[in-house]
């Protein structure tokens, strides 16, 4: 007993713990260290309610127990029989040891639970403090992950890293919100504070319905919305050399209403964002290749990172931009020994299955597999829009010379490269065999992808009846 007292009393390192008040507790009299209820995150969720459950890691160091797993359970099944967003504040040890087998028990309840939220209502998880074992994995079902800068998440800890591979690490170097961001994609917005994490968990809220039968969110006070003025900065974004580098984000935020970009994942990996926005008042998903980062090139993190974004917006409702500059996906052995052709395969998969309205705008380069799951014509986009410096092609000049006209001497081939550029790497191509909608000038891309968006606000799609798709994973 000396050892377990032992264990109860220790202090926990997390510097505030948030106490929620709710308008219908949940399981109010289970004496645990969970709290839920149903309650508008202490009036931040402006005219919203959502179902929200608390780990306390101050209590029993958030250990849980069997009857803890059941409340979170009975918070996730009321989330969804509600039709209310899921919001879970984490921080805990894992399961309880001296509750048993009974404790794994109740934490599958609770992760079968917030499973069947999955695809119904958005699932938000808030980490301040530890997330261990068990627990971590539940991070893996959300929608949302925010983590402050004092949590840490892993499934095996330090010690049992240290017995098994020799190597010593501490928590935050092994799963620190740091290395969430920028090595794992687990964290989707980092925060300071457990206030900050709160309210970018309800800022990415705003964008997203309350559930999948709702309508897509609308903003009508909180940004500039009007849309038929032209935007002359984006005029100067595309360098003039064709391999210049640029931020992608100019573009996008030229397009989007003023002050609404809110990205995702930002650190991780940083050549594909992901973000959510407001065009003319409507929420939007966007997808766009960065090219000063690996060059816009595609690999398995912006592959995953871009899947999993577009199944949210679709499965929420939200309209798909995608913004496309990529020479291809990145090469290199590692890369392909690490299952690139599968995890590749799990963008265009989400593209493929998507049934939302999509625009797709093609800035500069796109070549080759990499154009096609960017949300080509071919893929199911709605309306493609090309700018005059798009370049859709097999591969750029040179790669396609060196193939073509591999005995010809370097003058020659630089005269056919020259050659090539001129006939195949432009949108007109492209744009005569119905590939491109329509070839605009930056300045105008905001009004006519408003317009294309207010046109297929209406867009119905007839499902296949099938249970589901299997997925590449």
């Amino acid at each position: 007993m000396a050892a377990t007292d032992s264990f109860q009393r220790r202090s926990s390192d997390v510097s505030h713990w948030p106490e929620l008040t709710f308008r219908t507790p949940v399981r109010a009299r289970h004496k645990g260290v969970v709290r839920a209820g149903i309650g508008d995150l202490d009036g931040r969720l402006i005219g919203r309610e959502a179902a929200i459950f608390s780990v306390n890691p101050t209590e029993h160091r958030g250990a849980l127990s069997q009857a803890d797993g059941e409340t979170i359970a009975a918070t996730a099944e009321m989330a969804r029989e509600l039709r209310r967003p899921l919001i879970g504040i984490i921080g805990s040890a894992g399961a309880d040891i001296l509750g048993g087998v009974a404790a794994l028990h109740g934490w599958g309840q609770a992760a079968k639970a917030i499973s069947d939220c999955s695809g119904i209502v958005p699932i938000v998880l808030v980490v301040h403090g530890p997330a261990v074992s068990g627990v971590a994995l539940l991070l893996g079902l959300a929608d949302i992950v925010v983590m402050t800068d004092e949590s840490y998440a892993f499934v095996s800890g330090p010690a049992m890293v240290a017995d098994f591979t020799g190597i010593r690490v501490d928590n935050a170097v092994l799963g620190g919100a740091a290395t969430h961001a920028r090595n794992t994609g687990l964290s989707t917005f980092g925060a300071s504070t457990i206030d900050e994490a709160l309210d970018l968990a309800v800022e990415a809220l705003r964008y997203l319905p309350d559930h999948v039968d709702a309508e897509t969110a609308r903003f009508t006070d909180d940004f500039d919305t009007s849309t038929e003025a032209d935007v002359p900065e984006l005029d100067a974004v595309i360098p003039a050399t064709s391999t210049g580098s640029y931020d992608v984000r100019l573009v996008a935020r030229g397009i989007v209403d003023e002050g609404s970009l809110l990205e995702l994942r930002a650190r991780w990996a940083p050549n594909l964002v992901t973000a959510f926005a407001s065009i003319g008042g409507r929420a939007v998903g966007i997808v766009a290749n960065q090219p000063i980062a690996l060059a816009g090139t595609l690999d398995i993190p912006a592959a995953q990172k871009g899947a999993a974004f577009v199944s949210l917006c679709d499965t929420f409702n939200l309209p798909i931009v995608t913004l496309v500059d990529t020479p291809g996906y990145f090469p290199g052995k590692d890369l392909e020994w690490r299952g690139m052709i599968r995890h590749g395969a799990q963008m265009a998969y989400a593209y493929a299955e998507a049934t939302v309205p999509r625009v797709c705008v093609v800035l500069r380069k796109a070549y080759g597999g990499a154009y096609i799951v960017m949300d080509c014509k071919s893929m199911g986009n709605d309306v493609c829009i090309a700018w005059p410096t798009a370049e859709l092609a097999v591969m750029g000049a040179k790669g396609a010379v060196q193939i073509l006209y591999r005995r010809e001497t370097e003058e020659r081939r630089v005269e056919l490269e020259n050659d090539y550029a001129e006939a195949y790497l432009n949108p007109y191509v492209a744009a005569e065999r119905g590939f491109v909608d329509m070839v605009v000038a930056p300045r105008e891309t905001r009004r006519l992808v408003a317009r294309s968006l207010d046109l297929l606000s209406t867009k119905r799609e007839m499902l296949t009846a099938k249970r589901h798709g299997n997925t590449p994973l």
